[in-house]
């Protein structure tokens, strides 16, 4: 059974290709790749993320608090509406990371988010997880916000599998169709050549990991795929409306996705 409670520390890094090339190829030493990936092949992953209608969530996640969370539906590929799926709450205080998940057919969760309908108690249901959700939709008033697929290659630490790196590519989102049985298509979030890695662990980054970075001078950033695509609309929005952008919380924000722009689309 999948592991459905997670308690870890996250770091990301923005690179380009030929360094995802070039580090790939050190940590086949120490590690092994997932299993969806051991044929050299990356695996899709999509995401719908809820938040309320004045985007509550995602503004305060922005502000960098102590504490954060949100609601997400996850797939791995296309399912189908009787297709299993991840409903996940995600949380976030002072950098560490803790995600609760349960399994739940795809129309079972549009049902339960939606509707407010409990699907009937089935084995792949974590019922503790469940409950938790419950609640959180009691506390917020959710809609589905935005659809986010990429493409990810992961490995494992050979010793301790504890240890976990992955490198996202082809991340594209989209607000209009935000179904995760509705395909992956989307625009473009960053450019294709760069590949955003993510280091997760609950303990220590192990030494030989943390002397590759410094090799190749490879710094940790601030970077959120859904933080991201809602500061690029909250631009585009102003833009297309002829406004003067004054949104100050984001503008250094908007300033610094310059470098993330894929290449015709329109940058801060």
């Amino acid at each position: 059974m999948a592991i459905e409670v997670f308690n870890r520390y996250e770091k990301k890094y923005l690179i380009d290709k030929e360094t995802c090339e070039w580090l790939t190829e050190k940590i086949m030493s120490y590690m092994n790749p997932d299993k969806y990936n051991r044929d050299g092949h990356l695996y899709n992953i999509a995401n719908i993320y809820y938040d309320t209608p004045d985007d509550r969530l995602i503004r305060a996640s922005i502000e960098k608090p102590v504490y954060k969370e949100k609601l997400r539906l996850r797939s791995y590929g296309v399912p189908e509406l009787g297709d299993e799926v991840f409903l996940e709450i995600k949380k976030k205080y002072k950098g560490l990371v803790n995600k609760r998940r349960t399994r739940l057919k795809l129309f079972e969760a549009y049902d339960l988010i939606d509707r407010g309908i409990v699907p009937e108690d089935k084995p792949y249901i974590n019922k503790q997880v469940l409950r938790e959700i419950q609640y959180f939709l009691r506390r917020y008033n959710l809609v589905p916000k935005v659809y986010l697929t990429y493409d990810r290659g992961a490995f494992f630490d050979k010793e301790d599998d504890d240890f976990r790196v992955t490198f996202d590519t082809n991340i594209c989102t989209r607000r209009d169709d935000v179904g995760l049985e509705k395909g992956n298509n989307g625009s473009p979030l960053i450019g294709n050549d760069l590949w955003l890695m993510e280091v997760k662990s609950s303990k220590a980054v192990p030494l030989w990991f943390t002397e590759l970075l410094s090799e190749k001078k490879i710094y940790a950033t601030s970077f959120s795929k859904y933080g991201t695509e809602y500061k690029k609309m909250l631009i585009k929005n102003s833009r297309d409306k002829g406004e003067t952008i004054c949104l100050n919380q984001f503008l250094q924000a908007g300033q610094k996705l310059q470098q993330y722009q894929p290449k015709g689309q329109l940058s801060a």
